[in-house]
């Protein structure tokens, strides 16, 4: 059976004669823009800028996180997605500290992104103007894995399998740590499964309006996902809508719209929407079937640059 990694490296050798006026991006080339932004291998020269929407945009002037660092590790580094947004890139600095100081070795990295951002093949939806980043909730015990075993090794759930509640991983060090993801002043909102975000309602001190930050979505059972806001200097960068205030009708977004994840959600799940509204979702492109025509146009030139 071929993995989605290997069907990332066909595509990518697929790509790789294509001629430079197709990459540069043609408003009438069918060529997924995904295969053309994954088989660039370094950043766009210039300023950094983030341009577009985080699920619809490229990037300039990205930075890599190197694969190991004093309080970090990438993990899965055959993805090659550890390039980011400078300021993406000092906040998991910021962030690796502080877990460090909180007992743990630092964080274990997921995917942030591609050299120059854009659409990718597998895994994402957005990620696609180095704004966004993966950090899994699997304590750091070690910061000197081989690659081969950052490859290997899994990430820890702490949702259980019902999706209701925290299984007995969830600590007061992730509390910690995504208290101060949530404080940062240049993240937007953290995405992880809402039993998680139930549980640090229940747990939750004092002030606790950093936790109106924190947002339920799926799939974010066994890593929380991190959205900055546009930086300074990337004026075509979009901010992402509704902002977090409009998500909640409470300061920490402890009310009945958390309470939806893990009731009637669950219950629509067993229960599929009726045909015409899974035929409504269908028409919206997933980022591997974006073309190039469906992103700003000032990615055709981030994509040719040289």
């Amino acid at each position: 059976m071929t993995t989605p990694f290997k069907a990332h490296i066909a595509l990518i050798a697929l790509t790789a004669t294509l001629p430079l006026s197709v990459m540069a991006g043609e408003r009438d080339s069918a060529m997924p823009a995904a295969r053309l932004f994954g088989m660039i291998r370094t950043p766009a020269p210039g300023r950094a800028e983030a341009i577009g929407s985080y699920a619809r945009g490229c990037l300039k002037g990205a930075v890599a996180l190197p694969e190991t660092g004093p309080t970090w590790q990438v993990m899965r580094p055959s993805r090659r997605r550890n390039w980011g947004h400078p300021a993406t890139i000092a906040f998991i600095e910021r962030l690796s500290r502080k877990a460090a100081s909180l007992g743990w070795k630092g964080l274990y990295i997921g995917d942030i992104g591609q050299p120059r951002g854009g659409p990718i093949i597998s895994s994402h939806q957005s990620h696609q103007i180095g704004l966004d980043v993966d950090i899994w909730f699997r304590p750091a015990t070690q910061l000197d894995l081989p690659a081969a075993v950052r490859e290997r090794i899994s990430p820890v759930a702490l949702r259980s399998a019902d999706q209701k509640r925290v299984t007995g991983a969830f600590s007061p060090v992730h509390m910690a740590i995504l208290k101060a993801a949530a404080e940062d002043p240049a993240v937007d909102r953290i995405f992880v499964a809402a039993a998680i975000k139930l549980e640090m309602c229940r747990r939750a001190k004092g002030n606790r309006r950093w936790l109106r930050k924190i947002r339920p979505l799926y799939g974010h059972a066994a890593h929380f996902h991190v959205r900055l806001k546009c930086p300074p200097g990337s004026w075509r960068c979009r901010p992402q809508r509704p902002t977090v205030a409009q998500l909640s009708r409470s300061p920490d977004g402890c009310d009945t719209t958390l309470r939806w994840w893990v009731t009637e959600y669950l219950e629509r799940l067993k229960h599929p929407p009726k045909p015409e509204r899974a035929m409504k979702r269908r028409r919206r492109k997933r980022a591997a079937e974006l073309v190039l025509a469906d992103l700003p146009r000032a990615c055709r030139a981030v994509l040719a640059a040289r």
